[in-house]
């Protein structure tokens, strides 16, 4: 345990190589905190706790997590899948119980890393996180409805039913204005984001909205407040009576900053040469960022795929860029606070709804529709549970309905095939006898709980025979329900009257036929063989020895093969 604690602490070759770079990488760094800004601000306004909470978390979480996290290009702050999940804990517990969410996410985070399970969010499926991410991307949108309608009153349970009671009251009590600027800050960050990606376009349009809001003093929306002292909150929110019932956020917050820090470490390992993150150290130190953040007042924090991807094409390659991206940021905070009270809701909503409209790869998702048919059941699935449901139940769903397929996919890969019998020296009236009274079946594919019905009810269909062979050498793999099933389809055929042989068990496949007791009366009565023909050999035996001119008996046969 402590040694894999010592191998997730920073090191000295993680700064190694940047002193000819530092130049590109503050540049980058800069670009970045101008672009995070008005997310920042947009996240924390959203997720309930006010835009100051944000800019806290893209500032305290965007330091530490480049220090301890497993990635030299990852930024790290508050995002929109995140307002996702906090948002409905701060409905139901206030605002306090974000920060004991916030603790207790980093707590499992940092459990996570020391059991080294980063690795193994590689395997979600593709449907799933491109479904979990275009879901993720309309809840945001439909979160963002009420401030860019100018609606402070919506009512609803889920974040689609208060967007279409925005849009119910909107349309009887219309606000162009909020609207007009909401869409004017959006249209501007997307258009000018396709010609010019460098130019911070968000952090320009919001600040053109705000002033054009201030000269002409339209009724746009609530204002957010940013207070020029940031004071850390008292600790009375450490309730130990309120772990249990914070215990599912703090999973859900957990298990989202997890999913999305990888992918978005993935992105960045996908757009550099040389360079790979480390799963587990990028766990790591999202859990540190995630214990400290809350102790000053923030939300919780993940990778951020958006500000990391802004970080590589500015040039961003070693985790100066991040560390300054934080110092950038932190500056801002302290010179332009009184300003920030003066930026209009509906401008932070335009910002975010633009940035819904980037999240979505609309080629993707369509490639993956056309693909298969299951991948598109599990794309639709995850995708309309993320934005009907909660992103938790989502995952789980799309991974639950991707396992399915697979199995259903592998059971049908499962062969049970009738195959000729190699009868070497045979005359031609042993030939004869065995061609009559002698089946065997090949089992290809693994024997598992998927695939057991589907092999009983092949071997059910046999009939007309005295001696069944099942050649088991290339059951690729074999387990409980597999081995039981096999051992009452042996049964059942020897109800009927039929002598069953096995040949060619692996012996990983018999220790688990053994240790379940499966067919240990065949191997008492020597009908089980090392390859196919030895079983032809002794099944050849038993049908001569029955001393029968015509058809020999099955109790002639089990007699036969009691006394060799």
């Amino acid at each position: 345990m402590a040694a894999n604690t010592l191998r997730l602490l920073p090191r000295r070759a993680d700064w190694a190589g940047q002193r000819g770079s530092s130049g590109r990488n503050l540049v980058a760094g800069a670009t970045v905190a101008l672009v995070a800004l008005p997310l920042a601000l947009a996240f924390g306004a959203t997720s309930g706790l006010g835009a100051q909470a944000g800019l806290v978390t893209a500032v305290v979480a965007g330091f530490l997590a480049a220090v301890f996290g497993g990635s030299n290009r990852q930024v790290s702050g508050p995002t929109g899948a995140m307002t996702v999940v906090l948002v409905p804990v701060v409905h139901r517990f206030g605002t306090q119980a974000v920060l004991m969410v916030g603790l207790m996410a980093g707590f499992i985070l940092v459990v996570l890393a020391v059991a080294r399970l980063g690795r193994y969010v590689r395997y979600l499926p593709m449907p799933v996180v491109e479904g979990f991410t275009a879901g993720i991307a309309v809840v945001i949108a439909l979160q963002q409805v009420p401030a860019a309608l100018g609606v402070h009153d919506a009512e609803g349970s889920r974040v689609w039913q208060i967007a279409f009671d925005a849009t119910r009251r909107f349309a009887s009590h219309p606000q162009p204005a909020t609207l007009a600027v909401a869409a004017s800050v959006c249209l501007v960050i997307l258009a000018g984001s396709r010609r010019r990606p460098a130019v911070p376009f968000s952090l320009l349009a919001v600040a053109a909205a705000t002033v054009i809001v201030q000269v002409f003093s339209l009724n746009t929306a609530l204002l957010g407040t940013l207070p020029a002292s940031l004071p850390a909150p008292s600790l009375d929110f450490f309730d130990v009576g309120a772990l249990r019932l914070l215990l599912p956020s703090a999973l859900a917050v957990a298990a989202l900053a997890a999913l999305e820090s990888l992918l978005s470490a993935t992105v960045a390992d996908g757009m550099s040469v040389n360079q790979r993150h480390d799963p587990d150290r990028e766990l790591f130190g999202q859990g540190i960022a995630n214990l400290v953040v809350p102790l000053f007042g923030g939300v919780p924090a993940t990778g951020a795929i958006a500000r990391t991807a802004v970080n590589v094409r500015a040039g961003g390659s070693f985790r100066l860029s991040a560390l300054f991206h934080a110092v950038v940021l932190a500056a801002l905070i302290y010179t332009v606070a009184p300003l920030v009270s003066l930026i209009p809701f509906a401008a932070l909503a335009g910002v975010l709804l633009a940035t819904t409209a980037r999240m979505i790869e609309a080629s993707s998702l369509l490639a993956l529709a056309r693909s298969t048919r299951a991948d598109a059941a599990v794309l639709a699935l995850t995708f309309l549970v993320t934005v009907l449901v909660d992103l938790v139940t989502a995952v789980a769903v799309g991974v639950s309905l991707a396992v399915i397929l697979a199995l259903r996919s592998i059971a049908r890969s499962v062969r049970i095939d009738e195959v000729p019998l190699e009868d070497g020296e045979h005359s031609a009236e042993e030939r004869a006898l065995l061609s009559e009274h002698i089946v065997a079946y090949r089992l290809d594919g693994p024997l598992f709980f998927a695939a057991a019905h589907h092999f009983l009810l092949e071997l059910a269909n046999v009939a007309d025979v005295r001696v069944v062979i099942l050649r088991m050498s290339r059951v690729s793999t074999i387990d409980a329900t597999g081995a039981h099933v096999l051992g009452d389809a042996i049964a059942q055929l020897e109800r009927r009257g039929i002598v069953v042989l096995l040949s060619g068990i692996a012996s990983e496949h018999d220790g688990v036929l053994t240790a379940l007791g499966i067919a240990e009366h065949l191997r008492r009565a020597g009908l089980v063989f090392a390859d196919t023909p030895a079983a032809i050999e002794h099944a050849r035996q038993l049908l001569s020895s029955a001393h029968v001119d015509d058809v020999p008996t099955p109790s002639t046969l089990r007699a036969a093969s009691q006394e060799s």
